[in-house]
C-alpha cells in the first residue's frame, strides 16, 4: 500500500468534520468504537493518558502539557484535532531525544513570531501507511459484523494513533477530545487525570442548548478508576473557571464519582507580572514563567497543565519546577493566536465560537497596545479581517465579538464542504469596506495587496482557513 492509497482508504470513511447534517446521538457510538478496541487488544489500555475535554483552549492545554512532560525526559504521544493541513498533524510524539537546543525565551508581549512551520514529531508517511496496512483487515473485518455499523473516519484515526503509541512505547499519553467527551472516540481510554477547559455554548445543535447539557457531555470524560497497574490511586480532575452552571454539573460529577477536583481560580491561582507570572499550584509555586502563545486566556490554559502536572504526584511522578517552567516557555501551538510576518503584522488564529472570539479580540489589545494614528491604543494602523465560517457555527456569535476590530473585511470560505459561503455574511459588516473571495488563497492575495506595513492582518473564523492560509497552497 502507498501513502496515496492510505489517503484514500481513510478518505473513504465517513467523516463528520466534513457534514454539516448529521446526529449526534445516533452517529457516535462509544460502545462502537470499544467494541472494535477489543477485537485488536485494546491497545488504549497499554497508555498512560492525560485526557482534556472543554469548549476552548483544550488544544493548548494538550500542547502545553506536553513540552513539559518532554522537557522532563518522557517521551509523549499526542492526539490532536482538528488539524491546520495535514492530518498527520494530529499523531505526534515528541521525546527528549529530539529536544532541541533551548533558545531565549520571551514573553507573550515580546517576540510574538512563532518558531518555525512544522509540527514537531508528526507521523511520517511511512509510519501512517504502516499502521493503516497493518489494520485494514481488522477494521474490514469489524464493519462486516458490527451491530454498531461501520466505523467512522475519527474512529480509525483513533485506533491507529493508540496503536502507534502502544508501538512507540510512550511513557504518557496527551488526548484532547474531539467533539464532546462522552460520546468522543477518545473517551474509551481510563486516563490518570483528566481536565476539563472552559465551557461555551457550542455545537448547541448537538450537545445541547444550554450550559448545563454542554458541561454533561464534556464532564462525561470524568471516570474513577484509571488503568489497572495504577489502581492504588484515584484520578484526578482539573477544572479551569467555569460559567455556574458548568461548574455545578463538573462539581457534582466528581462528587457523585468520588474523585478529587482541583479548580483554578480556588486552587490553583496564577498571577501577571508585567514580564512573566506566576503560578501558586496544588503543592508548590511558580514564578517568573513565560509563554510565547498570546494572549491572558493562555495564561488559564496554562495553569490548568500545570495542575494536572501535579496531580500525577498522586501516582508517584513528580515533575520538576525546571521542567515546567522550560517546557511552557518552549511551547509551540501553530495556528493559535499565532504571529507568523511583520510589516505588516500576520496573525492567525482558528477561533469558531463567541468564547474564542472574545478572547482573540482581548489578545490583540492587549498585544498590539500601543499609540495609532487611526485606532488609538494599537500599534497597527488598519487591521484587515480575513475571516471564514463553518455553517454549523455561530455565526453571527463570532462576528459580534470581532467586527469592531476590523477596518477591513475580507470573506472567504476554506475547502471544506461545511464552509459558509462568503458573501452570506455581507450583512453583518454593513459599515465596513467589505470584500468577497471565493477561496483562501484569493483572500491571501487580497490581503497581501490592500495591507500596507503598518496594518495587521488578523486571519480567523475557522482552522480551515487558518491551516490553508497558512500552508500556502490552497
Amino acid at each position: 500500500m502507498t501513502y496515496p492509497e492510505s489517503l484514500r482508504y481513510l478518505e473513504s470513511f465517513i467523516n463528520y468534520e466534513r457534514i454539516t447534517d448529521w446526529s449526534y446521538k445516533d452517529s457516535l457510538k462509544l460502545g462502537r468504537f470499544r467494541d472494535f478496541l477489543s477485537s485488536i487488544d485494546n491497545p488504549q489500555n497499554n497508555l498512560a493518558c492525560l485526557h482534556v475535554a472543554g469548549s476552548k483552549g483544550k488544544g493548548s492545554t494538550c500542547v502545553f502539557l506536553t513540552y513539559i512532560l518532554r522537557q522532563a525526559g518522557y517521551r509523549v504521544g499526542l492526539y490532536t484535532s482538528p488539524h491546520l493541513f495535514d492530518f498527520r498533524e494530529r499523531i505526534r510524539i515528541l521525546s527528549a531525544k529530539t529536544l532541541k537546543p533551548s533558545r531565549r525565551q520571551s514573553g507573550p508581549r515580546e517576540e510574538l513570531l512563532c518558531p518555525g512551520k512544522d509540527f514537531e514529531g508528526m507521523i511520517s508517511r511511512g509510519e501512517l501507511t504502516a499502521l493503516v496496512k497493518k489494520l485494514k483487515t481488522a477494521i474490514e473485518k469489524y464493519n462486516e459484523t458490527s451491530k454498531y455499523g461501520p466505523l467512522t473516519f475519527f474512529e480509525v484515526y483513533t485506533a491507529l494513533a493508540f496503536v502507534y503509541f502502544k508501538e512507540k512505547k510512550t511513557d504518557f499519553v496527551v488526548l484532547e477530545t474531539g467533539l464532546g467527551g462522552r460520546l468522543d472516540a477518545t473517551n474509551a481510554v481510563e486516563p490518570l487525570v483528566c481536565a476539563i477547559t472552559p465551557i461555551s455554548y457550542e455545537h448547541t445543535q448537538r450537545l445541547g442548548s444550554t450550559l448545563r447539557e454542554i458541561a454533561t457531555e464534556k464532564a462525561g470524560i470524568i471516570k474513577n478508576s484509571p488503568l489497572a497497574n495504577f489502581s492504588a490511586r484515584r484520578i484526578t480532575v482539573i477544572s479551569a473557571p467555569q460559567e455556574k452552571e458548568a461548574q455545578d454539573v463538573i462539581r457534582q460529577r466528581c462528587k457523585e464519582l468520588a474523585v478529587k477536583l482541583y479548580e483554578v481560580g480556588q486552587d490553583i491561582v496564577f498571577h501577571e507580572t508585567n514580564s512573566s507570572f506566576n503560578i501558586k499550584g496544588i503543592f508548590g509555586r511558580y514564578p517568573g514563567l513565560k509563554i510565547n502563545l498570546l494572549g491572558r486566556h493562555q495564561l488559564i490554559n496554562a495553569s490548568v497543565a500545570v495542575g494536572v502536572i501535579e496531580a500525577l504526584q498522586s501516582y508517584g511522578i513528580a515533575i520538576d519546577t525546571s521542567s515546567i517552567k522550560t517546557g511552557l516557555g518552549q511551547t509551540v501551538w501553530p495556528g493559535r493566536c499565532e504571529a507568523v510576518a511583520r510589516a505588516p503584522w500576520v496573525v492567525l488564529d482558528g477561533a469558531q465560537n463567541a468564547a474564542s472570539a472574545f478572547a482573540l479580540r482581548q489578545a490583540i489589545r492587549e498585544n498590539f497596545s500601543g499609540a495609532g494614528k487611526f485606532n488609538q491604543g494599537r500599534k497597527y494602523k488598519k487591521l484587515i479581517l480575513v475571516f471564514g465560517i463553518s455553517k454549523d457555527k455561530d455565526i453571527k456569535g463570532v462576528i459580534f465579538q470581532l467586527a469592531d476590530l476590523a477596518d477591513v473585511v475580507v470573506l472567504t470560505k476554506s475547502g471544506n464542504p461545511r464552509a459558509q459561503p462568503p458573501e452570506t455574511m455581507k450583512e453583518y459588516f454593513k459599515d465596513k469596506p467589505v470584500y468577497v473571495t471565493q477561496s483562501v488563497k484569493e483572500a491571501r492575495e487580497l490581503a497581501a495587496r490592500i495591507a500596507a506595513r503598518q496594518d495587521l492582518v488578523l486571519v480567523t473564523g475557522s482552522l480551515f482557513v487558518v491551516g490553508e492560509f497558512r500552508n500556502g497552497k490552497s
